[in-house]
């Protein structure tokens, strides 16, 4: 057991507070991490707003990296001091979706609670993580070893948000190289869906977003042309773009709106990528025989349908390369202390990725 200080989330809608916690000493299967960095997601922001409901006091975040600290009974691939980025994906590796190669949506009830207060209160390991604190302890399946001398902060993006966007891409939508895309929502998971499509060798990427700030940064990460959503029917614009419909839409954004016209981007045969996240009990609308009668579909996407192991480190590599921007999404370099500004912050709109930084 150690002590650490940790941002807890005692109401929805209100700051956190910074406290010192318990950490739990890592059981069997386990490793315990001290962080050097977390970013910031929007998910964290839902959860901590109270949009997907959930059990509190919590600790939130779940795009970590660090280095192992402590090993638990009956771990491999990992020893003291290696570097690390440390996911929500928690899988069992036996369950039918981890036998065919969806651990992302593993079936076996994992979870774990290493964290308690100093009196012994519960509290919740929020998305198998509780990353907004110095050392978190998680599942041998959550981490994945990096190279020697990657930065933490660029490596912290790599457990979410680019996983989420280029493996939408290259996984879900099994993108090929000369087909055309619109990605709906040029944020933090959006760049990096537009990135997965310039890497799989997109001919036409569209960007889709309400900001003409945004779709300027789109173009620095890939985007061919760019297109205001807030034109009367922005669809046309994009399919003039293209000189067709698209073949896959990407929509990373959690806004109704963008989920109901979506489709109208489609190219015959064409399919939805959903990946952004509604809150709770929002409902979306669509003309389901237009999807029968030209052969289109829509698909749900969580994390990417990543299997970590296989690509972070592609990831990493693409990274160390310079044909995958990780340095240019981050926005800002926060404290621990100064997370409720770095949740305001991020919550503006403007900035693609917030970290957290640890001494």
């Amino acid at each position: 057991m150690s002590h650490i200080k940790a941002a807890v989330c005692r109401e929805f809608g209100a700051p956190l507070t910074i406290e010192t916690v318990n950490l739990a000493a890592p059981d069997m299967g386990e490793v315990e991490v001290t962080l050097k960095a977390c970013a910031i997601c929007h998910s964290d922001i839902s959860f901590i707003d109270g949009g997907w409901g959930g059990t509190l006091p919590a600790v939130y975040g779940h795009e970590a990296a660090g280095h192992i600290t402590s090993i638990g009974d009956g771990v491999r691939g990992v020893v003291l001091g290696d570097p690390v980025v440390v996911t929500l994906i928690r899988a069992c590796g036996t369950c039918p979706s981890c036998a065919g190669g969806k651990p992302v949506i593993c079936e076996s009830d994992m979870t774990s609670g290493p964290i308690t207060g100093m009196d012994g209160e519960p509290m919740t390991q929020a998305m198998n993580t509780g990353g907004f604190a110095q050392k978190v302890v998680v599942d041998q399946s959550q981490v994945v070893k990096l190279p020697q001398g990657v930065a933490m902060e660029a490596a912290a993006l790599l457990a979410c948000g680019v996983i989420t966007g280029v493996g939408a891409v290259v996984n879900a939508a099994n993108l090929r190289a000369g087909q055309d895309v619109v990605v709906i929502g040029a944020g933090g998971v959006g760049l990096n869906a537009i990135q997965g499509a310039r890497i799989a060798g997109a001919r036409r990427i569209v960007a889709v977003d309400m900001s003409e700030e945004k779709l300027a940064i789109a173009q620095e990460f890939g985007a061919t042309d760019g297109v205001l959503a807030t034109d009367d029917k922005p669809w046309r614009l994009a399919k003039k773009a293209m000189g067709r419909g698209a073949d896959a839409v990407f929509v990373t954004v959690g806004a109704i709106p963008a989920y109901d016209t979506a489709p109208q981007y489609l190219a015959n045969g064409g399919k939805v990528i959903m990946v952004g996240m509604p809150h709770s009990g929002a409902m979306s609308s669509y003309e389901p025989v237009m999807l029968a009668a030209t052969g289109q579909g829509m698909v749900g996407s969580k994390m990417g349908d990543a299997v970590i192991a296989r690509d972070i480190p592609w990831m990493v590599d693409l990274y160390e390369q310079g044909r995958l921007k990780l340095d240019e999404l981050i926005s800002g370099r926060w404290s621990l202390e100064q997370i409720n500004e770095a949740i305001a912050d991020t919550k503006t709109g403007s900035a693609k990725r917030n970290v957290i930084i640890f001494d």
